[in-house]
């Protein structure tokens, strides 16, 4: 074919990226922006749906201009963003009616507590395989539906339409033409049917949510509408296609080529994710969440995920308010400087602790401060932290039956060789680290590919390559010991937590 690239659009918590593929899978032409959080009271995080728009527009335009390519060189369009967060939007002018609601944001606690007091609990984790928490999108809806003057009487009308980031994108990549999500992504909105594959219509009711807000549901890969003209670098003689979309998680998940049933990622970016392959059927099991991995015409994957709220973002605290170091990458340096944590434990929980345990009142500490205690134990405590809420996971995938013979891993994080190392050492089990930590956008870049016709499924293993293999070197004594001291520090947190919150 003469198209030969893929454009890749990868929006995360605080930027958005642009990325031009070729056919070899190799990355060619890239651009980033900022996108800044707002926090308009305490415990709220929101985003400008403006910027969630400007901002990967403006990156489509450079990243294009880098590669030296036009419109009519572009195959087709991949997108993945964070999940979870909502934005609510005029159907007809696409206005949105408030700022985007973040994922990690505690604005809807009542809600929450509201219907946990209904004995909604169980109904949430049986029909759609989560957790009635803040964290997901229902509350976040019900809470726009309920605060936002004159919102309820539009959504009843059908003037509203609602949708995580990678929704509002593709609304604005097609020119307003197309309100379309696929499962991974509704599988994270609390309102979607795990077993049944399509939105619980009958749990909307129940919540008071419209369902005339929801988009339409579509495989994950396919046509989900053509880029609207004026948007790419120059002038395609034929429209470009959007074919393919994916939770960012579930992305990662096909960038690392994790496509058989037991194959599992960890990544580590501002939150960190383990998402592990399940196979056909969802599996719900103790302290974590069941998702959609990704569906391909009628057949449906899952995975099983446990995140932890703040992964890379506790060494970003470590640099930017403790000013311990002066950039990311001087961490490892300053860690190795000391041979052990000294006894010093940092746990992360600044809005609460996520998968397994589930404690939004939970609040961060550092304990087992001693006057020997240096800044080098304390950056040491926060990248093992990010070791230690992998493996929480991990004990309880095994715990459920799953089996994770290696651990594969990407995100910027990654390229520090302590954490990939005390990863494996913690774990009992290797870690492997790709060639290319950026397995999101390339994920995403794969699976819109695949649609027309540069890569096969079958071929998306081939294009992931080793880079080093993490072996564990850690005594098994040193190993539980370590952790049984990351415990008691977890239950301290959470008891302090629990103690101050009345």
């Amino acid at each position: 074919m003469s198209r030969k690239f893929i454009l890749a659009l990868d929006e995360g918590s605080s930027s958005a990226r642009a990325v031009i593929i070729d056919m070899d899978g190799r990355i060619i032409g890239e651009a980033s922006r900022a996108i800044e959080s707002r926090f308009p009271h305490p415990g709220w995080v929101e985003l400008s749906p403006i910027d969630l728009w400007e901002a990967p527009q403006e990156c489509i335009n450079q990243a294009m201009s880098l590669a030296e390519v036009n419109a009519d060189d572009i195959a087709a369009v991949g997108v993945t963003t964070h999940r979870e967060t909502i934005v609510m939007w005029d159907r007809k002018t696409g206005k949105p009616v408030h700022n985007a609601i973040m994922w990690m944001s505690k604005q809807t606690d009542d809600i929450v507590r509201e219907w946990t007091e209904r004995g909604l609990n169980d109904e949430f984790r049986q029909r759609t395989g989560l957790r009635n928490d803040s964290f997901f999108s229902a509350a976040k809806i019900v809470w726009l539906l309920r605060n936002v003057p004159g919102v309820r009487a539009r959504a009843e009308r059908g003037e509203l339409a609602i949708g995580t980031p990678d929704v509002w994108m593709l609304w604005n990549l097609t020119g307003g033409t197309a309100h379309r999500i696929e499962p991974s992504a509704a599988s994270r909105t609390a309102l979607f049917n795990i077993e049944l594959g399509e939105w619980d219509v009958e749990f909307c009711q129940m919540l008071d949510i419209p369902a005339s807000l929801l988009p339409e549901v579509v495989p994950s890969i396919g046509w989900f509408g053509d880029v609207a003209p004026g948007i790419l670098r120059g002038t395609a003689a034929n429209p470009v296609p959007v074919t393919a979309m994916l939770g960012d998680q579930q992305a990662g998940l096909f960038g690392q080529a994790c496509l058989e049933t037991g194959s599992a990622k960890n990544t580590f970016g501002t939150a960190g994710v383990l998402t592990v392959n399940v196979g056909k059927a969802p599996q719900i099991m103790d302290g974590m969440c069941s998702s959609v991995a990704w569906k391909f015409g009628e057949e449906m994957t899952y995975e099983a995920e446990g995140v932890v709220f703040h992964s890379g973002q506790t060494v970003q605290w470590l640099r930017d308010k403790l000013g311990l170091f002066d950039s990311a990458a001087d961490i490892e340096r300053l860690a190795n400087s000391v041979a052990t944590n000294g006894g010093v434990y940092l746990v992360p929980a600044f809005a609460g602790l996520c998968d397994p345990h589930w404690d939004r009142n939970a609040r961060a500490s550092i304990m087992g401060l001693t006057l020997e205690s240096s800044s080098a134990h304390i950056a040491r405590a926060g990248l093992e932290s990010m070791a230690y809420q992998t493996r929480d996971n991990v004990d309880k995938l095994i715990a459920g039956g799953i089996d994770i013979p290696v651990l594969k891993v990407d995100g910027g994080a990654t390229q520090n060789d302590l954490l990939c190392q005390f990863q494996a050492d913690i774990l009992g089990i290797p870690v492997a680290r790709p060639v290319g930590l950026e397995r999101t956008v390339l994920g995403i870049a794969h699976l819109a590919g695949v649609h027309v016709g540069l890569w096969t499924l079958n071929s998306i293993s081939d294009l992931w390559k080793l880079d080093r293999t993490f072996e564990p070197r850690m005594p098994d004594d040193l190993r539980e010991d370590l952790y049984l001291g990351w415990q008691d520090a977890v239950a301290a947190t959470r008891q302090f937590g629990n103690r101050t919150s009345h």
